[in-house]
């Protein structure tokens, strides 16, 4: 047999160094589809939160709107009951109803924060007729919580100098209502100011 290499012979299987590799490869993998699936469900609870805070505040803008929307004019000889500051506002109007088609409940309304950092509106049915009995205990109803404070500002008529005021007290409702939430300071969310015209505002000449 003639001098020269003699055959090949094929190896089966990997080296320790290509074993090494390829788990460093699937380890740097295995990385990155962990943090890719922890920054989408990060992501899903984010936007999860925040459709949820847009929606309840979508709600609550509702009803402060048709709320101050239906304050009363009052009469000719009977100025309306609209009282307010910069932080509260007491009113006569209407109670926004859960279902169309309900009666609407004309109501006696105060609107500000309590103690505990809630927006609540407080409320008592107004009578047609001079009430017989004892006052009737406000029902309280939560807007929103977290809440530091509120601004209120009050449009005014032309004849009555116009522009905005902090304090209402004059016998008319004013042209507009301005409304302003402040959240904790913790707190993230935002609150773009409320301008609210007064519908059943006696138009002057």
């Amino acid at each position: 047999m003639p001098f020269g290499c003699g055959p090949t012979v094929r190896r089966n299987g990997f080296t320790l160094l290509e074993i090494l590799v390829a788990l460093v490869v699937l380890g740097f993998l295995m990385v990155g589809l962990s943090q890719g699936v922890r920054f989408g469900l990060r992501a899903w609870d984010t936007e999860t939160r925040l459709v949820a805070t847009r929606s309840d505040l979508d709600g609550v803008e509702r009803v402060l709107r048709a709320v101050l929307e239906s304050a009363d004019p009052g009469e000719f000889n009977e100025p309306p009951n609209f009282k307010g500051d910069a932080h509260k506002l007491l009113f006569n109007g209407r109670m926004p109803t859960p279902l169309p088609g309900l009666p609407v409940r004309d109501a006696e309304l105060g609107l500000g924060v309590d103690l505990r950092h809630r927006l609540v509106l407080r409320w008592v049915p107004r009578p047609h007729a001079q009430r017989l009995t004892k006052d009737l205990v406000p029902v309280e109803s939560l807007l929103l919580e977290g809440v530091d404070h509120i601004e209120l500002k009050y449009r005014r008529w032309p004849s009555q100098g116009g522009g905005w005021v902090t304090e209402w007290t004059q016998p008319t409702l004013p042209v507009q209502v301005s409304l302003k939430i402040e959240f904790m300071k913790d707190d993230r969310r935002h609150w773009p100011t409320l301008i609210v015209a007064l519908m059943r505002a006696r138009i002057e000449e």
